[in-house]
């Protein structure tokens, strides 16, 4: 199979997109919950924060960007190979990819 230059670029920001969905994303939270342990602790200030830990393996893999990021990644190919028209999936995904690069750096920059 030969990608050109622009596909691998789709694939590629596709694949980073999903990734920050499963791992960071809000709209994803109830299927990180599960496999996540929340504590309650009481800072210097006396105010209460949430410290949210990985629970067991599955957490660990779900916030991981590198392992959701490979399995995110064969997942987009596998999208783009095998399903019709499955090359829609990946370019929206790409552009909402483009889309969160640009809003990352304007408010760093901005």
């Amino acid at each position: 199979m030969n990608l050109s230059w622009i596909e691998l670029l789709v694939l590629s920001l596709a694949s980073f997109r999903f990734t920050r969905l499963i791992v960071d994303d809000l709209i994803m939270e109830w299927l990180r919950k599960p496999f996540m342990k929340i504590t309650s602790h009481t800072n210097e200030r006396g105010e209460q924060e949430e410290w949210i830990e990985p629970n067991g393996w599955i957490g660990e893999g779900l916030s991981c960007h590198w392992c959701v990021g490979v399995w995110s990644a064969l997942l987009m190919l596998s999208i783009y190979i095998f399903i019709p028209y499955g090359y829609l999936l990946n370019i929206l995904l790409a552009v909402a990819g483009i889309q969160s690069i640009i809003y990352g750096l304007s408010r760093r920059y901005l």
